[in-house]
């Protein structure tokens, strides 16, 4: 636990000194959710019913930006090896740096979309099922990007190889965070999707370290 602390504590001073990563990552998540209404009209119920799946879609895309430089600088400066070298087991540095891509990436995207949401006109029960969504299912796209991101580490041309191998994987989070929202704006339960998110969470807090872990020892060696 004390050297997964360390990972983040680390991580997030490191991008303290390099914001422009993370203000382009909010930008783009700004500035593509709110390209939709000025394409598709002012009309407020089509907004409604495109709201959930845009701003879902959206949160995705720029979660994948941040997934390109989750290990890649660490390969080359060397501090791969060296986490790969000290005592404290490789999952718990893993876990480390999952939780600080989240904190960077994933919990800005859950305040913001709530935002997002009033440009399209949501109601107030929708706003708070589509931040709870967020913050179920970001965790789970930050958890197997982190395995596509191991698998395509010192690739050539590895963030194209990314986005096949980790988008196909991230479609049932899309569909179940965005229908929960869908169903309360139709006023019926939304239970069932946030129990499949909070499911997919479980699972891939429980396998995904050890198999970002396992697919790092194979690019290192």
């Amino acid at each position: 636990m004390e050297a997964m602390w360390s990972i983040v504590q680390r991580d997030l001073s490191l991008a303290a000194r390099r914001r422009s990563d993370l203000l382009t990552l909010l930008f783009f998540f700004l500035v593509v959710s709110s390209l939709f209404p000025l394409g598709v009209g002012a009309d407020p119920q089509l907004l409604n019913k495109i709201a959930p799946g845009v701003i879902w879609v959206c949160a995705l895309l720029a979660t994948m930006l941040g997934l390109q430089r989750l290990f890649a600088p660490d390969l080359a400066d060397g501090s791969l090896e060296q986490m790969a070298l000290v005592p404290a087991p490789l999952v718990g540095l893993v876990t480390g740096k999952i939780l600080a891509h989240w904190v960077l990436c994933g919990l800005p995207l859950v305040v913001m979309a709530p935002l997002m949401g009033l440009l399209f006109g949501l109601p107030t029960h929708a706003l708070w099922m589509l931040a709870w969504s967020l913050l179920l299912g970001t965790p789970v796209l930050s958890c197997i990007g982190s395995i596509g991101a191991a698998l395509t580490l010192g690739v050539r041309q590895g963030g194209a190889m990314l986005s096949l191998l980790v988008l196909p994987l991230l479609i049932p989070v899309l569909i179940f965070g965005s229908g929960a929202v869908i169903a309360q704006l139709s006023g019926l339960e939304a239970d069932g999707y946030i129990s499949l998110l909070a499911a997919l969470l479980l699972l891939s807090l429980t396998f995904a370290p050890w198999a970002t872990a396992a697919a790092l020892k194979i690019a290192l060696e």
